[in-house]
């Protein structure tokens, strides 16, 4: 049986040279070796004076603001009636992250050995999720790639925007108790035993509360490698189980919705995801069923998307997508309402973009007020332990002064 040969490794080579009217001309091009560049230059009438192998730096890793920004870039030249290989070229030597250099490179070079852009997109599900790639492909067949390269520009610009607001709410006071967490271990491990020192000398008995820190500390002291190891290894196994249970998983995104006040914002967050991916996917041609498939992955939370099942389900036996939501039981009845109003009128996509505008909007002013509740709670609660710790430091030498 035959076999495929092993395809050579190529690399990239930034070359020199003079065109056939003697101008200077420079580029890079990817190759297996310096001859292949030479023949290859020659032919185009370009007389070689400097081939040099780049090196490739070592890139930061690759975001999804990377590629939110790429997307935007791309449709904007594609708009502008750049070719698309050559708009490849421009992003990708316009970016200053190696890692995302070499990736629209390798793209650009699938593209121009005859994949289709959807194809090339495919090979990298670390990037670009069957969302993105459905889109894209919808764009190419139906000949307005540009404009489906917009539509999904905005829809991650979007997404970005929402999961930015609820991480920068959780942010403050997140760097806070990481604060206070460091301060009370530095107080238990060094401050409370020299105190315990002084104390020592003192010849009477403590108070209630600074015996209490005293022994909280020789705990702390004695067991606070069992402690910390104790937090990681929990938080490590937490994390272990949920990606590889699903049930668990469900248990967990359910309870988290429940959340007070944090819950409320997570489930909004969550409608506006699924509502903007939904009406994204239908306004670029995707058939309902088939949309459906990419629109519970791209909620984040597995109690929508167990409900998005259920939703494609009913819809592909016949029933409509109002009925098929409000039997799932997770939309409020605005959404449902609305997505009544889009199906009657023909204009679904619209209608549930403007109650995705709606839920990004709450997301907004939800954020906005849980930093406004956050800040002073924190600070409150912070006070009392803290202070808490240094007030029961303190007494004996009160009570001391008190005796004198």
């Amino acid at each position: 049986m035959a076999t495929t040969p092993p395809k050579a490794k190529e690399f990239t080579f930034a070359w020199e040279g003079r065109d056939r009217s003697g101008k200077t001309v420079r580029g890079e091009m990817r190759a297996v070796g310096e001859t292949v560049v030479n023949a290859s230059l020659r032919r185009q009438g370009i007389m070689v004076t400097k081939v040099q192998k780049r090196r490739l730096r070592r890139g930061r890793k690759i975001t999804d603001k990377d590629i939110t920004l790429f997307t935007r870039q791309l449709s904007t030249m594609l708009r502008a009636g750049v070719p698309l290989l050559q708009s490849f070229d421009i992003v990708a030597k316009g970016s200053n992250n190696a890692s995302v250099t070499k990736l629209f490179t390798e793209i650009r070079n699938d593209v121009e050995t005859g994949s289709s852009l959807s194809q090339a997109f495919r090979k990298y599900p670390l990037y670009f999720d069957a969302l993105y790639c459905n889109l894209v492909g919808a764009g190419e067949q139906a000949g307005i790639l540009d404009d489906l390269l917009d539509r999904l520009a905005s829809y991650k610009e979007k997404m970005l925007a929402i999961r930015g607001k609820i991480k920068s709410a959780l942010f403050y006071p997140a760097a806070v108790i990481l604060v206070a967490v460091i301060v009370v271990t530095v107080i238990m491990l060094f401050v409370v035993p020299a105190f315990k020192e002084v104390f020592e000398n003192f010849g009477a008995g403590l108070p209630a509360p600074t015996q209490m820190v005293i022994t909280m500390s020789d705990y702390f002291v004695e067991n606070w490698h069992i402690l910390f190891g104790s937090i990681g290894a929990a938080i490590y196994f937490l994390t272990q189980s949920l990606k590889r249970s699903p049930a668990l998983q469900i248990a967990f995104d359910r309870m988290m919705l429940k959340l007070p006040v944090l819950g409320e914002i997570l489930r909004k967050a969550t409608i506006a995801r699924w509502l903007r991916t939904l009406s994204t996917m239908f306004a670029a041609g995707v058939p309902l069923v088939e949309a459906l498939d990419s629109v519970g992955g791209a909620s984040g939370n597995y109690v929508y998307l167990t409900a998005t099942k259920k939703i494609q389900q009913e819809v592909a036996t016949g029933t409509s997508l109002t009925i098929s939501m409000q039997n799932a039981d997770v939309f409020p009845n605005m959404v449902l309402q609305m997505c009544a109003i889009g199906e009657e009128s023909g204009a679904l996509d619209s209608m549930l973009a403007k109650a995705a505008e709606i839920y990004e909007r709450e997301v907004d002013e939800a954020v906005d007020g849980l930093s406004s509740l956050l800040e002073p709670m924190i600070m409150v609660i912070l006070g009392v332990v803290i202070g808490g710790l240094v007030i029961a430091m303190y007494l004996p030498i009160f009570k001391l002064g008190a005796v004198v």
